[in-house]
């Protein structure tokens, strides 16, 4: 153990002159013209453990990825993620809930700032992390694109209340969603009133726990209907939905076409 540390701090120097500054922001700007692209700061997040970078254009067209996410993809290298599309790579319930937050991001509101949402695990799962995503900027300040990190919550912040009851629903959704789930049941097995729930699970997810069992039932459609021959009754089955027709209709206004339409579009 360290005994009589000295806290570093700055060398004490005097007021800068705003010329002084003016004059370093415009080497900033040269320097960093001067860079090769491949080779900029991002390349850092290759090496720090947990969490991802990426960065796409303003049509949605991934221009970076960090490692890890590659990884997730089970991809060998940039050139097989370069110029994909969110569709390309995920679900489309998924890759819709992020393009709708890249819209708003790109029409100039409010940036997402370690908001919780659900991406692949490493077993191919839905989990969450806290995903943060900025807009980038040309020099004449115009949108260009969308850069973004993700991480998974550290173990205190997995014991703040909201994650608590909210990551107990999630389990329990994700591990029952083929069964019939009330709410009332799920809310109870949380210690919390159905209420209290749905405001948390709002602030979380921004949506209803409703709402994220259809997503989750949906998902797993989804993957049925690309790997395997089940009959769309047999799927909505293995999913929890109650039968063929309702499973139709939430996928149809989710998805936005026939379960059917899906299988042969994938195929």
């Amino acid at each position: 153990m360290m005994r009589n540390a000295t806290p570093l701090k700055p060398r004490t120097r005097g007021p800068v002159a705003a010329a002084e500054i003016t004059r370093w922001k415009k080497q900033r700007v040269a320097w960093v013209a001067g860079l090769e692209p491949t080779s900029l700061f991002h390349r850092l997040f290759d090496h720090v453990p947990g969490v991802h970078f990426f960065a796409k254009n303003k049509d949605g067209r991934l221009m970076f990825a960090s490692r890890g996410l590659l990884d997730r993809y089970q991809m060998r290298d940039d050139s097989e993620i370069i110029g994909r599309t969110d569709f390309d790579l995920n679900p489309e319930t998924m890759a819709q809930a992020y393009v709708d937050d890249d819209k708003r991001i790109l029409s100039g509101k409010t940036p997402l700032v370690e908001r919780i949402e659900l991406w692949w695990d490493q077993q191919g799962m839905p989990d969450w992390f806290l995903v943060t995503k900025l807009a980038v900027h040309d020099k004449r300040g115009r949108v260009q694109g969308v850069m973004g990190v993700l991480r998974r919550p550290d173990e205190e912040e997995r014991r703040l209340p909201v994650f608590q009851t909210v990551a107990q629903a999630v389990e329990m959704i994700r591990r029952d969603f083929a069964r019939p789930l009330r709410l009332e049941d799920v809310a109870k097995s949380c210690g919390q009133s159905v209420r209290q729930l749905q405001r948390r699970f709002q602030s979380a997810f921004g949506m209803t726990p409703q709402e994220f069992l259809i997503r989750t039932r949906l998902l797993e459609a989804t993957r049925l209907l690309e790997r395997t021959a089940l009959s769309a009754g047999e799927v909505a089955t293995q999913c929890g939905f109650v039968d063929q027709s309702s499973f139709a209709q939430h996928f149809r206004k989710r998805i936005g076409v026939s379960p059917g339409s899906y299988r042969k579009r994938s195929a």
